[in-house]
């Protein structure tokens, strides 16, 4: 895929200012394109849409489902100018607390609305409508195994799948027919919130069309062990007869942490993709291309080779690195899809041939600018002279702290007096954000991306995560009226004077 110069914001979904606590597929993100389009951006980069978990402190990188929309971003708004809820199912909602994302909260409520929706959804006939039966059927090499997990959840409890009776573990076709007419309407509501979710995502999508933005999506590189992926495709993963892991995925020790991060997601059993023609693999990427416009793969180095950690381990540091057939797999995702617009997160550890595979396959990286300023800055690869021009660079990600939290608290003495040197100029903790936000959009790097939380100047209150800390993570939300017509201003500036309008 040919780049051209451009520019775009990091901003997850989740992050959107919303009268209804979390950002969702209303008015929020429709302001939030009307902002794009006045600063003259080319990109709006989201985090996954995926399902999130408490078990998992909502993070949207351990889904339950690797296909799955978060019914969390389903509208209430929309729902009442279809006539699903009236005005009185909408009043009465407690308030929800500002600049943050109470999930406990967003759930009752919106799960109570959803509920209200679906049942005069149901009582008009909908379910026998004409798109809600396409989306079904052409959903269905997914969505079946959803609403079945989900519908056996609800009759057993919140069992692991390993723990449920055998013959609804070994999925049984006759058990499992007979729990979908048991638990109709559980199988019917789960179907219900997907098919809203994607409609309400898919009116998001046509604005951008309309405005010329596009979308770039996020791939986790590994999926829940307690999921109906896993489930659904035991051969798939390396686990054992009772369907728990040997090895788990994770990191080594590496900037974010000492111990290195430890995933605990189940491994991929590659010998079986390949031998299924990476079926999987292939219908991951059909449904995010459906989904958005270009797709960062997370953690890219996982497909050239991945980091094996024995199970019971409490930490990352004794795993192993093993390999993967990635020429293979991209050769099966070329037949299918011809050239698909992929970035690789190269960010961590990355040896000779994860560089050689992203090269061949002419994939874009990624480049942070707040890993520049080490000891060995000049020939630093992140530093901005040594950028090459195949990449998407970055002030710092959802994995880091805002710049200004950075430059306050984490950036050394001398990191600091780099930076002004490189400059030029006096930098502190009011303009570094800018300055390193300048130095990202006059890279040579063909697509500038810069986190809202840098453009607002937003201290430590504002980070989004902190790796390998499982919970308080994912909470961060913009206030109204924060992305206001100066700040859009000053960015269109940028971005022209940048040669990225």
């Amino acid at each position: 895929m040919k780049y051209k110069r451009s520019s775009g914001l990091l901003m997850p979904l989740s992050s959107l200012p919303s009268k209804w606590g979390i950002g969702d597929f209303g008015k929020g993100a429709f302001d939030f394109l009307d902002f794009l389009k006045a600063s003259e951006q080319t990109y709006w980069q989201i985090l996954p849409l995926s399902l999130t978990d408490p078990y998992t402190g909502n993070s949207p990188y351990n889904s339950p489902s690797a296909f799955a929309i978060d019914p969390d971003y389903i509208n209430p708004d929309l729902l009442l100018e279809e006539g699903l809820v009236d005005i009185e199912d909408l009043e009465n909602t407690p308030d929800f607390p500002e600049g943050t994302v109470d999930y406990e909260m967003v759930r009752k409520v919106k799960g109570k609305i959803n509920r209200k929706a679906f049942a005069r959804f149901m009582d008009r006939n909908g379910q026998k409508g004409n798109n809600y039966i396409s989306f079904c059927e052409e959903n269905d090499y997914w969505l079946r195994d959803l609403c079945l997990f989900f519908s056996i959840r609800e009759k057993l409890g919140p069992l692991e799948w390993q723990k449920w009776p055998d013959k609804l573990k070994n999925r049984d076709k006759d058990q499992l027919e007979q729990v979908e007419k048991e638990k109709i309407e559980t199988f019917e509501y789960c179907r219900f919130l997907q098919y809203k979710a994607a409609e309400q995502w898919s009116a998001v999508r046509r604005k951008c069309a309309s405005e010329n933005i596009k979308i770039i999506g996020d791939i986790p590189i590994y999926v829940s062990l307690d999921s109906p992926d896993v489930w659904g495709n035991r051969h798939l993963f390396q686990i054992d007869s009772r369907g728990y892991p040997m090895e788990v995925g994770g990191v080594p020790p590496d900037y974010f942490s000492e111990t290195g991060q430890l995933w605990g997601n189940p491994l991929y059993d590659w010998g079986e993709m390949e031998n299924d023609s990476f079926r999987w693999w292939l219908a991951r990427i059909r449904r995010n291309l459906a989904l958005c416009d270009l797709i960062r793969v997370d953690h890219f180095r996982g497909l050239v080779q991945y980091w094996a950690v024995p199970s019971g381990h409490e930490n990352a540091i004794n795993g192993r690195w093993r390999p993967v057939p990635v020429m293979e797999l991209f050769e099966s995702i070329s037949r299918e899809f011809g050239e698909i617009p992929l970035v690789a997160e190269n960010l961590g550890i990355i040896t000779e041939d994860v560089t050689e595979v992203m090269e061949k396959l002419g994939l874009p990286g990624m480049l942070v600018l707040q890993f520049s300023f080490s000891e060995d800055f000049p020939q630093n690869p992140y530093a901005p002279h040594n950028h090459g021009r195949n990449n998407f660079v970055y002030t710092g990600t959802h994995d880091n702290s805002t710049t200004r939290e950075w430059f306050t608290h984490e950036a050394s003495d001398n990191a600091k007096r780099i930076f002004r040197l490189y400059t030029g100029k006096d930098i502190n903790d009011e303009n570094a954000a800018m300055e390193l936000m300048r130095l990202s959009m006059n890279s040579v790097a063909h697509t500038s991306i810069t986190p809202v939380q840098d453009i607002l100047n937003l201290g430590r209150e504002a980070r989004m995560n902190r790796p390998s800390v499982r919970y308080n993570n994912w909470e961060w939300r913009a206030r109204a009226g924060m992305l206001d017509r100066k700040i859009s201003e000053r960015l269109r500036e940028m971005t022209r004077i940048s040669g990225r309008s």
